[in-house]
Parts: C-alpha cells; sequence; structure tokens
C-alpha cells in the first residue's frame, strides 16, 4: 500500500504544496457555510486530506471537504441544532458522532468490498443532486453576499419574542416533569421558575428561533426581501470582486489558482485600506484538540434519528470520492483500489470527526491541480494537508481577518461549478422517466431534504428500470404452438425439424430474461395461453440467468397447474441459480423429474422421439 510512495519527491512537494494552497479558500468557505465556523473546514481538510492519502487506494487523490458533502452536513448540523435548544455547544458531539458513524460506514463499505457497486447509482439521479447542491449553494450565499445576517436583524429577531416565551414557559414544564413535580399540585413552584425568565433570557431564545427559521433554501428565501432593504454595498462589492477576480483570472493563466488569488488580493485591500467590513468568526490557533465529549453521557436514543442521514453521508462521500478517483485515473493512465479508497476516506473521515472537523471526500479540482503541478503518489495529499496544518498553526489569527463577503463570493462561484449542465442540456433529448427522475431529486433536495430526495431518486430509478426489463423480457418471452413455422426465427432455428404429427399437441415456451417480481404478472398471463389439447410444454430456459423468490413462485404455480392437468413440462437448458432456487422448494424432482430436464434443443428431439411419439 505504501510502495513507491517517496519516487518523484520534487514533483510531490510541488503538487502538495500547491493542492494546499488551493483547499485553503475552500475549507474556510465551506466551514462557514455548515454552520460550525471556518476552522471546522480546516481541520477536515487537515486531517481527511492526510489519512485518506495515506491509506486510501488512488495515489493522486486529495481529499477535503467538498460542495455535496458540506451542504448534506449542513442540513444535518442544523437538524441537531434545533433538537439540542438551538446551542451549538450541546449539539457538537451528537453532530460529531453522526460524522463519525459515516467514516465507520464507509470502512465497512470498504471492507466488505463494495466499492465497485458504487458506479451503478443511476445518472439521473447524480445529475438532480449535484444540480441541487448548486442551486442551494446559490440561494444560501445571497444573504451574507448581501451583507445580510440574522443575528444583526433585531427587529426581526423581536418578531420570536412571543414565541421565545412560549419555548421558555415549555422547557420550564419539560423540568418539572422529569423531576416529578405536578403543575396543578404545585403551581407556586412553576410561577417561581417562570419570574426566572429575564428578558435577555427571551432575546436569546428569540434569536435561536431566527436563527432557525432563517436557515436553509425556503429560509433564505423569505429573507432575501429583508436582505434587499437592509443592503450593505461594501459586502456586496467585495463578494462581486471575488467572483470578478476568480472568473476572470482565469482568462489571464491557470497556473496559479484563481480562488486563491481572489481571496488574497480582496481580503488583502479590505483589511489596509481599513474597511468596515465583516470578518469570519475567529480561527484557534494551534494543533485542534480532541473532541471526545461525544462518548460521553452516550444515549442511543439521541442519535439513532440520523443513522441514516449517517448512512446516506457515507455514500454520498464514497460516490464523490469514487467518480473523482475515475477523473485521476484518466489522467494519470493509473488504475485505483476502490474498496481501499473507500477504507482511507472512511478512516480520514472518523479521525476528523474527533478533532471537530467536516466530513470530506476526494476533491476534484484539487486533484487535478495536484496531477498538473507533478503529483505522483501518496505523499502528495499528504503534503498538501500539512501545509493547511503550518497555515492553521501559523497565520490563524490573519486568517480570522478574511470578510465573510469573500467566502460567500467563493462559494457562489462553487454553486455555479458545481451544476451538471450536461445534464440540464441533455433534457429534450433524454427519456421522459429519466428527466422525471432528475427533477424530483433536484426539487426535493432543493425544497425539502437532500438525504430523503436522494433515496426517494434511487426508487424511482429502480422501479422504473425493473418494469423497463420486465416489460422487455415480456415481449420477449412467447408460448407458440409449434406447427406455427412463422415463430421459427433464426434464435431458434433448431426446433425447425420437429416431427410434424406432433407438432398440434406440444407447445413451447421461449424465455427470455430474468425472471423477477418485474414481470411475473405478465408470465403468468403467457401460461394461461397454454390450451387444454397440450400434452407437453417445453420451457427454454437458456436465457434466463436469474430467478427471484417471486418469480420462483409464479414458476411454481405454473408448474402445479400443469402437473394437475398431466401436462409434462420439459426443461431445456437450465442455469445454475435457476435450478437450484427450484430445487430449494421441491419443484425438482416432485413436480419436473430429472429425465425432463435437458441440455439442449438436440436432447429434446430425443426425449420426444422416445416417450412421446407412441402417445399420439
Amino acid at each position: 500500500m505504501f510502495k513507491n510512495i517517496f519516487t518523484n519527491f520534487r514533483g510531490n512537494i510541488f503538487g502538495g504544496i500547491t493542492a494546499g494552497i488551493v483547499a485553503l479558500p475552500l475549507a474556510l468557505a465551506f466551514g462557514v457555510q455548515s454552520g460550525l465556523g471556518p476552522s471546522a473546514g480546516l481541520y477536515g481538510a487537515i486531517m481527511i486530506g492526510f489519512f485518506a492519502s495515506l491509506f486510501g487506494g488512488t495515489n493522486t487523490q486529495i481529499s477535503g471537504p467538498t460542495a455535496p458533502m458540506t451542504a448534506v452536513s449542513m442540513v444535518v448540523i442544523a437538524g441537531i441544532i434545533a433538537a439540542n435548544n438551538g446551542s451549538v455547544e450541546e449539539a457538537l458531539p451528537y453532530i460529531l458522532l453522526v460524522f463519525l458513524l459515516a467514516g465507520l460506514f464507509q470502512i465497512v463499505l470498504g471492507v466488505l468490498g463494495l466499492g465497485r457497486y458504487i458506479k451503478y447509482i443511476p445518472y439521473p439521479v447524480v445529475s438532480g443532486f449535484m444540480t441541487a447542491i448548486g442551486v442551494i449553494i446559490l440561494i444560501t450565499q445571497i444573504l451574507p453576499m448581501l451583507g445580510y445576517y440574522t443575528v444583526d436583524d433585531k427587529d426581526y429577531i423581536s418578531q420570536f419574542k412571543p414565541q421565545a416565551e412560549e419555548v421558555l414557559l415549555d422547557k420550564i414544564l419539560q423540568e418539572e416533569a422529569g423531576e416529578g413535580i405536578l403543575v396543578l399540585e404545585d403551581f407556586e413552584e412553576t410561577v417561581r421558575r417562570a419570574k426566572r425568565i429575564n428578558a435577555a433570557d427571551i432575546d436569546a431564545e428569540a434569536m435561536i428561533l431566527a436563527k432557525t427559521a432563517g436557515s436553509g433554501v425556503l429560509g433564505a428565501t423569505k429573507l432575501i426581501p429583508r436582505a434587499f432593504q437592509n443592503i450593505k454595498l461594501l459586502e456586496l462589492g467585495l463578494a462581486l470582486a471575488t467572483i470578478f477576480i476568480i472568473f476572470g483570472f482565469k482568462r489571464i493563466t491557470t497556473k496559479v489558482p484563481s480562488t486563491l488569488v481572489a481571496l488574497l488580493v480582496v481580503s488583502a485591500a479590505a483589511y489596509f485600506l481599513k474597511w468596515d467590513y465583516k470578518p469570519i468568526s475567529e480561527i484557534p490557533s494551534g494543533f485542534p484538540g480532541l473532541n471526545l465529549d461525544m462518548f460521553a453521557n452516550f444515549e442511543f436514543g439521541q442519535i439513532s434519528p440520523y443513522i441514516f442521514t449517517a448512512l446516506t453521508l457515507s455514500f454520498l462521500g464514497a460516490i464523490d470520492s469514487l467518480l473523482t478517483s475515475v477523473v485521476a485515473d484518466n489522467m494519470t493512465k493509473t488504475k485505483h483500489n476502490p474498496n481501499q479508497e473507500l477504507i482511507g476516506q472512511g478512516i480520514g473521515n472518523s479521525i476528523a470527526s474527533l478533532f471537530g472537523g467536516l466530513p470530506g471526500a476526494g476533491a476534484t479540482i484539487r486533484t487535478v491541480v495536484n496531477i498538473n503541478s507533478g503529483g505522483t503518489t501518496k505523499l502528495s495529499g499528504m503534503i498538501a494537508a500539512v501545509v493547511l496544518l503550518l497555515i492553521t498553526l501559523v497565520l490563524a489569527p490573519v486568517a480570522s481577518q478574511i470578510p465573510a463577503a469573500v467566502l460567500a463570493g467563493i462559494l457562489i462561484t462553487v454553486g455555479i461549478g458545481v451544476m451538471d449542465y450536461k445534464g440540464l442540456k441533455a433534457i429534450p433529448k433524454m427519456p421522459r422517466s429519466e428527466v422525471i427522475i432528475m427533477l424530483v431529486v433536484l426539487v426535493l433536495s432543493v425544497f425539502w431534504n437532500l438525504v430523503y430526495a436522494v433515496g426517494i431518486g434511487l426508487v424511482l430509478a429502480s422501479l422504473i428500470f425493473m418494469k423497463k426489463i420486465g416489460d422487455a423480457s415480456a415481449k420477449r418471452s412467447k408460448i407458440v404452438q409449434l406447427s406455427n413455422s412463422d415463430e421459427l426465427v433464426l434464435h431458434w432455428k433448431d426446433e425447425a425439424n420437429f416431427p410434424q404429427k406432433l407438432k398440434e399437441e406440444v407447445f413451447i415456451k421461449r424465455l427470455d430474461g430474468p425472471l423477477f417480481f418485474g414481470n411475473t404478472n405478465d408470465f403468468q398471463e403467457l401460461a394461461k395461453s397454454i390450451p387444454e389439447t397440450a400434452t407437453h410444454l417445453i420451457i427454454r430456459m437458456g436465457k434466463v440467468p436469474y430467478i427471484d423468490q417471486s418469480g420462483l413462485y409464479a414458476l411454481e404455480d405454473l408448474m402445479l397447474r400443469l402437473f394437475k392437468s398431466e401436462v409434462k413440462v420439459i426443461l431445456v437448458n437450465l442455469q445454475k441459480q435457476p435450478r437450484v432456487m427450484m430445487e430449494n422448494i421441491d419443484i425438482i424432482p416432485d413436480l419436473i423429474p430429472e429425465k425432463r430436464i435437458l441440455k439442449n434443443f438436440k436432447e429434446v428431439m430425443v426425449y420426444i422421439n422416445n416417450n412421446v411419439e407412441d402417445v399420439v
């Protein structure tokens, strides 16, 4: 796994340093977007970047927080904070525990060898999800781009004071219920506790409610009119300048990352010209400390609602990483190990959670920068992480002065870039069913829930796929009378020499494709077309590689009906999996004896000549 890690030392040094510098503004921006602050983005980039490179299966991959992972993490964070009285401090252990579970799930996926199956995620689901991520980032960043922050809008917060009083009173009742105090029996105690609530408590609770109401796409959409009414031109100017430099500098050269240039130029101008801008929250200096509070007073009931979310986060990280691995393979003409990559990503995300970092995945842009700068081995990714760590240790106070509007501008360019324009342009040419899947995932992700949207998209895609396969199998599967010469098509020409005098009594069922729950109804309807005059039914099974339980019982019903009607069934070219399934419930040999299970149609001819001719 660590073979030749130190080859091309010079190239890996340059690749790692460049990738680390490119990762800095994105790590800060994703940390701010998540709601945990810029330090969470930095710590995630450091830990995931180092350990995913060390233990992963893609030599040139650079890992860290990405747009899709941050968008889902943002939903997780907001939900857990809301469930913990709006307190980040109270919610943090549970948030990090979800991130830890996501990393552990990725390790399990890799150990079980499921990495190779990630590629079967339908494209419409991925396309709708990625476009939704872009839309979410764009809408949620409009407010900071305009210089609007909920915590600064006193008029808006005051609207939540009546609700805040109700919430505080409800908390008192919950406390008393936990202590076994009944309000009707000790009303004076309730009044005494209620009198402790002061204006500061109400203001604090109102702020929490206002922040919760203004979070997400729907919350941001409702607040956009207020933002325009309270627009701060300086913040808007900083964000627009950042966007202009990022897109404009690429036209001059791509050797220097335009995102980094925008960050440095706009931030330096705002700082040295002493403009009155809003900086990002303070980044702690020094090595990040362990957050082990998640293991103290752990109660499974408080984290169980987020198990599915953690699993979804792990799958998303797996898809994100392996897609980037494919890009790296195409650029370097190498082959990654998908299962080892999942293990590495899982280890990186697990360790990042212990240090309070955001979860992440393989980052395409940073990986491409690393390769173009000379990176060829795992060492380049590890060096990129070390570069970020050194910046954190030495320049944290300086980085804390970066304008929040600059990071909003960076995120807007990320949102624009992450959308799947290829899929959007192909909508007029795509099958209607795939367009519906993509749009359902897109709309539900933006306006409802990212996690559930992906699940619904996968279910829809699976159902549509199974219907198409079932329809195709049913269309190709036929029951015909052998006297019908028109049915002796090229694929079944071995039936042409069948004895003429038997063609009125012997029927044949040609199955083409798997027999599964998607086509059992058609199979049963097809079976009803067998006339009462039939004495034998030949079922050609050579094109049936698989039977599921629904198909098996449908087949059993047919066999029982034919057995009672004294119609003898002959199976031709029965494959291994269908045979095992049929033996498990005794279709073989109770309903179909071994002598009527034949390898090919030549054996059928021999059997017919020896056993049927005398009957007619």
